[in-house]
C-alpha cells in the first residue's frame, strides 16, 4: 500500500467539543440552569509564565496552566502534558473530561489537567529537570494529595513526576509520595500502572466485541499512536487473538494485512525511534492508517482525528478511544448513522486515572498491592462501568459516548445537589 499525502483538517477547538458534549447530556437529564451553568465552568484556572536556565546560558520562558474543573466528589485529578500545541482551551477540555471520567467509573476525584507549552523532545534531560522542577513550583499553590494529584500525560513520564514529587516535598520538608500518581515504583509507583490505561482499553474492547457477538480472535486491529497506551493496547489485543495490521507514531504508519508482532514493532522503534520502516510491512500515513479495513480502530494519539472530514471513510466495525477526544462531534454523527460502535474516551481510556487512584490510596496506607491485585482490581472496575454505561445508553436509546456523559454528568449533579450550594 503506497503512502499517500493526506491534509489533515484543522483542529477543533477542544473546549467547544467539551462543552457540546456536556450539553446533550444535560439536555436529556433536563439540569437546572444553576446547575448546568455551574458544571459547564473550570472551578479555577492558573497560568503561569516562568523562566528556565536552558545549556547554553541562555533563560527561555515558558507558559504552564494548571486548571481544575470540578471538586464535588473529591480532590482533583489530570495529568500534565508537554507538548508545543498545548493551549489553555485544551487544558479547560482535558480538565472536564477528567471529572466525566472519574465520574463514569465511580472514583472519589473531580477534574483537573494541567500542561506546559514546550517540545520535551528538543530539551536536555537537564532542561527538561529544570523545567519540571519550577514548574512544580509555580503550580505549588494549587496541588497536594488532598486537593489537586497530577499525573502523567502526552509528553511526560514517571521520572516527570519523580522530579514533581520531590520538589514538592523539598518544599514541606518530608516526603509525600501521594502528591502525584504514575511514579516509578521505587518512590510510591504502583505496580500496573505503566500499562493500566492499555489494559483499561483491551478490557472494554473485548467486552464490547461479547457485547457485538464478534469474536477478538482474528479481529483486525488497526492502532493509532504506538506510545504508552497504543502500544501496551496492541500487546494485549494482539494475546487475546486480534490480528494488529496497522500502527502509527507521530513519524508515520506501517501496515500489513498478515499481521504485526506488537512486540517485535516495539524491538525496531527502540531501536530507531519509530515504527516506520519496520520489516515486511507497507508505508501508511497517519491519516490513510484511520481509513484502513478492520474490526477495531484504537485512536491512541491526540484529540481531533477522525472528522467530518474521514468519518465516512472509516471501515472499523468498532472504535475503541485510546485518546482523549479523538473523535469529533460531526464526526460521531457520522459514524452513528453508519452504526458503528464507539467506547467513549471516558470510559475507554480510564484505566490509567483507575490505577491512579489505586496508587494514591496505596501512598496514603503505605500499604502496597501486587500487580495481580491491582488487574483483578482494574478489571472488575472497568467491566463494571462498560455494564452501567451500556445500560445507561439502552435506557435512554442513545450511543455509548452520550450514555457515558449522562452517567458521569448525572453522578456529580446528584454531588452537588446533594452537598448543596455553599453559602
Amino acid at each position: 500500500m503506497a503512502a499517500k499525502a493526506v491534509l489533515t483538517a484543522p483542529r477543533e477547538d477542544p473546549w467547544k467539543v467539551a462543552l457540546e458534549q456536556f450539553s446533550v447530556a444535560a439536555d436529556l437529564l433536563a439540569l437546572k440552569r444553576g446547575v448546568r451553568e455551574f458544571l459547564m465552568q473550570p472551578k479555577r484556572e492558573l497560568t503561569v509564565n516562568f523562566p528556565v536556565k536552558m545549556e547554553d546560558g541562555s533563560v527561555r520562558v515558558f507558559t504552564g496552566y494548571r486548571i481544575h474543573h470540578s471538586t464535588v466528589l473529591g480532590p482533583t485529578k489530570g495529568g500534565i502534558r508537554y507538548h508545543p500545541d498545548v493551549s489553555l482551551n485544551e487544558v479547560r477540555a482535558l480538565a472536564m473530561l477528567m471529572t466525566w471520567k472519574c465520574a463514569v467509573v465511580g472514583l472519589p476525584y473531580g477534574g483537573a489537567k494541567g500542561g506546559v507549552v514546550c517540545n520535551p523532545k528538543e530539551l536536555s534531560h537537564e532542561e527538561l529537570e529544570r523545567l519540571t522542577r519550577r514548574y512544580a513550583t509555580e503550580i505549588g499553590i494549587l496541588i497536594g494529595p488532598e486537593s489537586d494529584i497530577p499525573a502523567p500525560d502526552v509528553g511526560t513520564t514517571p521520572q516527570v513526576m519523580a522530579w514533581i514529587m520531590d520538589t514538592y516535598s523539598m518544599h514541606h520538608g518530608y516526603s509525600v509520595p501521594a502528591v502525584v500518581t504514575g511514579k516509578p515504583i521505587a518512590i510510591g509507583g504502583s505496580a500496573g500502572r505503566i500499562e493500566a490505561t492499555g489494559r483499561g482499553v483491551t478490557i472494554v474492547a473485548r467486552e464490547a466485541a461479547r457485547h457485538l457477538g464478534m469474536s477478538l480472535a482474528g479481529a483486525r486491529v488497526v492502532v493509532q499512536g504506538f506510545g504508552n497506551v497504543g502500544s501496551i493496547a496492541a500487546q494485549l489485543l494482539h494475546e487475546q487473538g486480534c490480528r494488529i495490521v496497522g500502527v502509527s507514531d507521530s513519524s508515520g504508519g506501517v501496515y500489513a494485512e498478515k499481521g504485526i508482532d506488537p512486540r517485535d514493532l516495539l524491538r525496531h522503534k527502540e531501536q530507531t525511534g519509530s515504527v516506520v520502516g519496520y520489516r515486511g510491512s507497507d508505508a501508511v500515513t497517519n491519516d490513510d492508517l484511520l481509513e484502513l479495513p478492520c474490526e477495531i480502530l484504537v485512536p491512541s494519539a491526540l484529540e481531533g482525528q477522525i472528522t467530518k472530514d474521514n468519518a465516512s471513510r472509516i471501515q472499523a466495525r468498532m472504535i475503541v478511544e485510546g485518546a482523549n477526544g479523538p473523535v469529533t462531534p460531526e464526526a460521531d454523527e457520522i459514524l452513528r448513522e453508519r452504526k458503528v460502535f464507539i467506547v467513549p474516551d471516558i470510559l475507554a481510556n480510564a484505566g490509567g486515572v483507575i490505577v491512579s487512584y489505586f496508587e494514591w490510596v496505596q501512598d496514603l496506607q503505605s500499604f502496597f498491592w501486587s500487580e495481580e491485585e491491582i488487574n483483578e482490581r482494574l478489571e472488575r472496575i472497568m467491566v463494571r462501568s462498560f455494564r452501567d454505561v451500556l445500560a445507561a445508553s439502552q435506557e435512554k436509546k442513545v450511543d455509548m459516548r452520550t450514555g457515558a456523559l449522562v452517567r458521569a454528568v448525572g453522578r456529580v449533579a446528584d454531588a452537588l445537589m446533594t452537598r448543596g450550594i455553599y453559602p
